[in-house]
């Protein structure tokens, strides 16, 4: 495994939940001190890239996730419902049961050497992030990086993690044969609420620094900044401050949209807001109450303040990291189409 640097003791690893037993290839379950809480469920995977629906709005074809779950423990991730199909909640198991696929390098490069693999375009961080803490031990990426450059397949990344400056060479390497997107996930510069929300990501001023290092190293860095969140995030004071410290660091393009509250997340997402922030639960079950997405009223008012100030700090609409070539070469438009908004979350 990849633990190497880590004595085990018997009490470190235990067998799997049985809720798991869908979950095929499974090696063992692994608990370590260095990650207090958290239970990595160690798996053999058969296939890693996956097809994406041809009905999907999404602007590309392939998608890869080494982790199912995330110690992110972001409180509105929308990926949270997958883990319902492990049998297992998307609360705190989805933050503190992962699923680690601990071969994905190895299989992706047997299945990126298949005749029929056209070199599409692969987008990592688009359901958990790769560079969640767990990649320092698993070292998951560098493999799936090379794999996708030596095949000459064109891919992005998104995340909320600094661990990617980690593989700044690596990914430098990359862009000289393949074209490369690059997006970080910050909708949010507040310290305070990015900790109460956002409890496992690095700190806002971490990951601004980190765009600053992926401009300087010469690679573009668009920017997610969804979710904005009503009545917490979305004053003017708030979006000024925001699009500032974007434009500051380097930002090459700014994607930026408002909550979504999918099942799964939801719940989840609506008990923090009553804990923390009870006298706008009423708020939200109206803003809410057609489904996923807010009023159509909201976001067409955020729609307006979002331009005003991503125009007053000259930044470019559209994180445009997603690079989806066709297999003649030809670029298909990066910037991220409306519909497609859900994949804010890598968030992730």
């Amino acid at each position: 495994m990849r633990w190497e640097s880590q004595t085990m003791s018997a009490d470190e690893v235990a067998p799997a939940k049985p809720a798991l037993l869908p979950l095929a290839g499974l090696l063992r379950s692994v608990q370590t001190p260095e990650f207090a809480g958290i239970t990595f469920h160690e798996v053999t995977a058969k296939s890693v890239l996956n097809r994406v629906p041809p009905t999907s709005s999404m602007p590309f074809s392939w998608t890869i996730n080494p982790f199912r779950g995330c110690s992110h423990a972001c409180v509105y991730c929308f990926a949270r419902k997958t883990h319902s199909y492990l049998d297992l909640d998307t609360g705190l198991d989805f933050d503190a049961q992962l699923v680690v696929k601990v071969n994905a390098a190895e299989v992706l490069a047997r299945e990126l050497r298949r005749p029929s693999w056209a070199r599409e375009h692969v987008a990592l961080g688009t359901n958990t992030d790769p560079y969640q803490r767990a990649e320092g031990r698993y070292r998951l990426m560098p493999g799936i990086i090379s794999a996708l450059a030596d095949s000459g397949t064109p891919f992005s990344i998104l995340t909320k993690g600094t661990l990617l400056a980690r593989d700044l060479p690596l990914l430098k390497a990359a862009a000289q044969s393949v074209t490369v997107g690059m997006g970080i996930s910050l909708a949010l510069v507040d310290p305070v609420l990015a900790e109460a929300i956002e409890p496992g990501t690095p700190a806002p001023k971490a990951r601004l620094a980190l765009i600053s290092r992926l401009r300087e190293a010469g690679l573009p860095c668009g920017v997610m900044a969804m979710p904005i969140l009503p009545w917490l995030t979305d004053g003017d004071e708030s979006l000024d401050r925001l699009f500032g410290e974007l434009a500051a660091a380097g930002a090459t393009g700014v994607s930026a949209g408002p909550l979504h509250l999918r099942p799964g997340s939801r719940e989840w997402f609506m008990q923090w807001l009553a804990a923390h922030h009870p006298h706008l639960v009423g708020k939200y079950e109206g803003l809410y109450r057609g489904g996923s997405y807010a009023s159509k009223e909201y976001r067409d008012w955020l729609s307006g303040r979002i331009r005003v100030f991503r125009k007053k700090h000259g930044l470019t609409a559209g994180a445009g990291f997603f690079r989806n070539l066709s297999p003649d070469g030809q670029q298909a438009p990066a910037t991220l189409p409306a519909a497609a908004a859900p994949v804010q979350a890598s968030l992730f």
